[in-house]
């Protein structure tokens, strides 16, 4: 997504065609740093509360200083003004530990137009594939340095599955534990459908708590779905009458086929999916 807003921490606009960051800056040199991404609609940014909520609590599981979320606020409210156009778009906070000589943190905020294959998703679905993630489902509790759970700006892994399903001729991924359960995808909180019961799986499992599931979730209930956080196996997916990806700005992408086999009944799919994000988008 090309940047078309920057606003540093201290609420400076800058162009964002030029240099921000330093050579030495550990967000570019290590990836050592957290982010978060709002999606911006009819010029609020949802979900700000628990996005900067979880800005903080990534911070902290990296021992990076305690973000003031005042000032994030203000640099949020920064990029919504100087946005020029009416389309949602994606705004994201970067906080990185900063120069490797100056020991200075560095925030800004970036504001970028949301890209054509996203809403086409949010229309269509797409295929995935499921990858091993290479860790237990109670490797979090296990070895914390991993980070599980965390928003960081380390993200490589993440997107060579992403090109790794590509190969594959899918569009995205579902990431599994070695001992079977579901986790996540690269940029998305796993959602499935049975009857009507909504289930996702839990934090503990070492992923990121999702704003965007949390805010269906609330919803449905409101709705009179029952919705449960718990442990979900692979195999669950094969059998549900609807899976889906949720994220901040693609927010809710169905599922359609998964490792090259058709999931569930079309229609019933289709059905739930405009359903559920109906409920998003009055929530």
């Amino acid at each position: 997504m090309a940047v078309q807003v920057l606003v540093t921490l201290d609420g400076t606009v800058l162009d964002p065609k030029l240099p921000l960051l330093t050579a030495d800056d550990l967000a570019a040199v290590r990836g050592d740093g957290v982010f978060e991404t709002l999606l911006v609609r009819d010029g609020a940014a949802r979900e700000e509360g628990p996005h900067l909520a979880r800005l903080a609590r990534s911070a902290a599981m990296l021992d990076l200083p305690e973000p003031d979320l005042d000032r994030w606020r203000g640099c949020i409210a920064a990029v919504v003004e100087h946005w020029v156009g009416k389309d949602d778009f994606a705004l994201r906070l970067i906080l990185s530990r900063g120069g490797e000589s100056s020991g200075t943190a560095t925030g800004y905020a970036t504001g970028s137009p949301i890209s054509a294959t996203v809403l086409a998703q949010q229309t269509n679905g797409l295929a995935a594939v499921t990858l091993d993630r290479g860790v237990s489902s109670d490797a979090a509790e296990r070895a914390p340095w991993l980070l599980l759970g965390a928003k960081t700006l380390s993200y490589a892994v993440n997107m060579a599955a992403l090109r790794h399903a590509g190969r594959l001729g899918a569009e995205d991924v579902v990431f599994t534990s070695t001992d079977g359960y579901v986790l996540e995808g690269p940029t998305s909180t796993v959602v499935l459908a049975t009857g009507r019961t909504l289930r996702t799986p839990p934090a503990e499992a070492g992923i990121l708590p999702g704003t965007t599931q949390g805010v269906l979730f609330r919803a449905a209930e409101r709705a009179g779905w029952e919705c449960e956080v718990g442990p979900v196996r692979a195999e669950d997916l094969l059998t549900a009458d609807g899976v889906w990806l949720a994220s901040s700005i693609r927010l809710l992408a169905r599922v359609h086929t998964l490792d090259g086999e058709a999931l569930g009944d079309a229609a019933t799919g289709a059905r739930l999916t405009t359903e559920l994000q109906q409920l998003l988008a009055g929530a």
